[in-house]
């Protein structure tokens, strides 16, 4: 979705950009399809096929790793001949291997690569957790079984990824300030360039809105004091549902008052599996796909919390806020970025569900909850806007294209 919103953003200002993509859910003709082979479902296939056989045939961490064993050569592709510079994003599950990036940094065209998490800056992990093993060199990794070894997968990957690298340069771009540091303490990286630009956001769409009529078009309470959580995989344990629920049970322990007017809107897949363990009032909505409906439901919030364990820089959290929506967060990754403390949301201490709870509280009873609004919608329109993110990009385009052609 990043991608995507970045590729809009782009040809609306003055670029002419086309995303390749391995599944093409769009009508949109700068979306391209790559061609459709029965190898293009293989490589995904066997890329789970050997890493479900590394974790001893457990399927528990079989998506929160990726090996890039295998994958298109896009080279091949009319896009990718006919482009002055090739933009790389989240390239996992069968798109590219490591050798097909090789041969994209070999052609001689200039590359980006944004990082929307750490897995290019790591051997096989899109979350750290704490782990700082890419700073020397990745082995005995904490995703496999047993802590795996010395010459484990991630060992073997991290020398594949280092030959993937080796006498080329391209820029990474991370999307947060904080992934800017990770990635540059990366062993992997080391001599390569790396920048941050923010992901931009589309604030047409995500924009203020009546929050009553709001309410009414998806038929949530009009008089309660609605919390918004979304996410992908609300089963998810690194998005923090349970420090959600811990801190709610506080509410209703110390403001019980505050509690019996609050509801908890989830949407997400898995969501109505969750509803019935949050001790205040909730609402399931399922999954949301359509960005004008969601942006209509942010409206209706009167605080977005998102208690994640591990973020970049959240998109939930900048469509809230460009929504005119106070967030809540920890303190982890890129949040503090978007997040101004007591100025346009409250960020919380990591992993303190008591400070959480006292984070509802002060939005919903002691702030200037229209001022936090007016800033939050400020933020977003001075620094995730369209506009301004294209602009930092056209510029770093440039600049990569320009010294292609000096060094030939």
């Amino acid at each position: 979705m990043a991608a995507s919103r970045l590729c809009d953003a782009l040809n609306n200002n003055g670029v002419k950009a086309k995303m390749l993509v391995s599944h093409k859910q769009t009508d949109d003709i700068t979306v391209v399809q790559l061609p459709r082979t029965p190898l293009l479902r293989w490589h995904f296939l066997w890329e789970r096929f050997v890493i479900f056989l590394r974790l001893h045939m457990k399927r528990e961490r079989l998506f929160e790793i990726d090996i890039a064993n295998s994958g298109t050569d896009i080279t091949k592709t009319r896009e990718f001949q006919e482009a002055d510079l090739i933009h790389l994003h989240w390239v996992n599950q069968g798109m590219l291997s490591t050798s097909g990036i090789r041969k994209i940094l070999k052609s001689g065209k200039p590359v980006v690569w944004t990082m929307h998490d750490i897995w290019p800056a790591t051997s096989i992990c899109h979350l750290t957790l704490g782990c700082r093993r890419f700073t020397s060199g990745c082995n005995h990794c904490k995703f496999l079984p047993g802590g795996g070894g010395r010459n484990d997968l991630s060992a073997v990957v991290w020398r594949r990824k280092q030959r993937m690298l080796q006498g080329q340069s391209l820029c990474f771009v991370a999307c947060s300030h904080w992934l800017e540091t990770e990635a540059k303490a990366s062993a992997l990286l080391r001599g390569q360039a790396v920048t941050s630009i923010p992901n931009p956001i589309d604030t047409r769409i995500f924009c203020p809105g009546d929050r009553q009529q709001a309410r009414r078009a998806e038929g949530l309470p009009e008089q309660d004091r609605l919390l918004l959580f979304i996410c992908q995989r609300v089963s998810n344990p690194y998005k923090g549902m349970s420090f959600l629920i811990e801190a709610c049970q506080l509410l209703a322990q110390q403001h019980p008052q505050l509690a019996s007017t609050i509801t908890v809107v989830v949407l997400g897949s898995h969501a109505e599996e969750v509803t019935n363990d949050i001790p205040v009032k909730s609402i399931s909505l399922g999954y949301v796909s359509d960005e004008r409906r969601l942006a209509s439901i942010y409206r209706a919030a009167d605080l977005f919390v998102l208690p994640s364990l591990s973020e970049n820089l959240p998109n939930t959290i900048m469509e809230a806020m460009a929504c005119g929506v106070p967030s809540l967060a920890f303190r982890v990754g890129g949040i503090p970025e978007e997040i101004d403390h007591k100025k346009n949301g409250y960020v919380a201490k990591y992993r303190d569900a008591a400070d959480l709870a006292e984070g509802i509280r002060w939005t919903l009873c002691d702030a200037d909850w229209q001022q936090l609004s007016e800033n939050a919608v400020r933020k977003v329109c001075h620094n995730f806007s369209q506009a301004s993110v294209s602009i930092r990009y056209s510029e770093l385009y440039q600049q990569m294209i320009a010294q292609k052609h000096f060094k030939l």
